[in-house]
C-alpha cells in the first residue's frame, strides 16, 4: 500500500469513470445474464457495502434480492431460479472463493471483477469487468466505484425502467473532478473539523449507507484512524450516546428525512459536523459539489470527501 500512488487512483477517477460511460453508451454489460427470480450478491469489505445498497433498491422495486458476506455461515438457499453474483475486485478474497465453490453446479454464478483473468473468473459462467483499471496504491477505491455504476447498470438491466447509467457515470465523473479541482479550498476545513482524539464517525442514509461504511473504510485501512459508520435514522438510536461523552466529530452524508433529530442532538452536545452535499443548518462546514442535487450522483461520488481526506492524512504521516 503506497499513499502517494492511492492519491493518483484517486486523480485518475474521472478519466476512468468517462471511459466506462463510454462502454455503457453501446454495451450492456449484464446482457448475457440469465434469467433470474432470485439474486444473491456476495462478497466482502467494499464490494459487500455496494452490494447490499443495490440489492436494497432492488427489493424496493419488487425484486428478490439479498446481499450476504461471502465469509457468512448463514448464506441463502439457492435453486435453479436463483443466480449468484460474486463481487469482487481483485477476484481472489478467500472467502467470496469458498462461497462462490459452494454455489458451483447449484446455480449460475457470475462474477464482477476488476481482474477478469482470475482463477475465479475461470469457474464463473459470466464475467463482468469494472473497467477500473489497476489501482496501485493498493485501496480499492476506483473499483468501490465502478463496483455501484455497474450494479445500477444490473438494476437497470433487470428492472427494464430508464435510468440512464452512462449519463449517471458522466455526471459522476464531473462530481469528481469538481471535488478534486477545489479541494485545496475544503480539503484544510475537512480536516481540521473531521479528525479528532477519538475518531471520525461517517453517517449516511440507508439507501446510501454504503457510502458511510467506504468512507470509515478509507480512514482505518490507510492512515489506520478510528472511524464508524452509521445510518442516519439509526444514529439516534445508537451513536447519540457518545455525543456526550466524546468530543464527537460527523461527517454527515446528507440526505435522510431524520436528520432533524441527529442535528437537534449535536447541536445540544456542541458536537462537530461536516455536511456533504447539502447546506445543512449548523454544521461547521457544508460541502457543496457539481451535480449533488441528484441523490444517484452522490452515492457514486461523495466517498472522495473520505478517499481525499485519508489521502492528505496518510501522506503526511498523521
Amino acid at each position: 500500500m503506497d499513499p502517494a500512488l492511492f492519491l493518483a487512483d484517486l486523480e485518475a477517477k474521472p478519466d476512468r469513470l468517462a471511459e466506462l460511460a463510454g462502454t455503457l453508451d453501446t454495451v450492456d454489460p449484464w446482457a448475457e445474464l440469465p434469467h433470474a427470480e432470485h439474486l444473491v450478491l456476495i462478497g466482502m469489505g467494499s464490494s459487500y457495502f455496494a452490494a447490499s445498497v443495490v440489492a436494497a433498491r432492488l427489493r424496493a422495486r419488487g425484486m428478490n434480492a439479498v446481499a450476504e458476506l461471502a465469509s457468512s455461515d448463514l448464506l441463502p438457499a439457492v435453486d435453479d431460479e436463483s443466480v449468484v453474483i460474486a463481487v469482487s475486485a481483485g477476484g481472489g478474497s478467500r472467502e467470496t472463493v469458498h462461497a462462490v465453490e459452494t454455489y458451483l453446479d447449484r446455480c449460475p454464478v457470475v462474477l464482477l471483477t476488476n481482474k477478469p483473468s482470475s482463477d475465479l473468473a475461470a469457474q464463473a459462467d459470466l464475467v463482468v469487468d469494472m473497467q477500473a483499471g489497476p489501482e496501485l496504491g493498493g485501496v480499492a477505491c476506483r473499483s468501490y466505484q465502478h463496483t455501484l455504476a455497474l450494479l445500477l447498470a444490473l438494476e437497470s438491466h433487470l428492472l427494464g425502467y430508464s435510468l440512464d447509467v452512462s449519463a449517471l457515470v458522466r455526471s459522476a465523473a464531473v462530481a469528481t473532478e469538481d471535488l478534486l479541482a477545489r479541494r485545496a479550498s475544503w480539503l484544510p476545513d475537512v480536516r481540521r473539523l473531521l479528525v479528532g482524539p477519538q475518531g471520525t464517525h461517517a453517517v449516511a442514509p440507508a439507501r446510501r449507507l454504503a457510502s458511510a461504511q467506504q468512507s470509515a473504510l478509507m480512514l482505518r485501512e490507510g492512515p489506520r484512524l478510528q472511524a464508524y459508520a452509521c445510518e442516519t435514522g439509526d444514529w439516534s438510536h445508537i451513536d447519540v450516546y457518545l455525543t456526550k461523552t466524546t468530543d464527537y466529530r460527523m461527517l454527515l452524508l446528507a440526505g435522510s428525512r431524520w436528520e432533524d433529530e441527529l442535528l437537534r442532538w449535536v447541536a445540544e452536545r456542541g458536537s462537530t459536523v461536516v455536511a456533504v452535499g447539502a447546506d445543512v443548518p449548523g454544521a461547521g462546514l457544508s460541502l457543496r459539489y457539481a451535480g449533488d442535487e441528484d441523490d444517484d450522483v452522490r452515492l457514486l461520488s461523495e466517498t472522495l470527501v473520505a478517499e481525499l481526506l485519508t489521502a492528505d492524512l496518510w501522506l503526511s504521516g498523521r
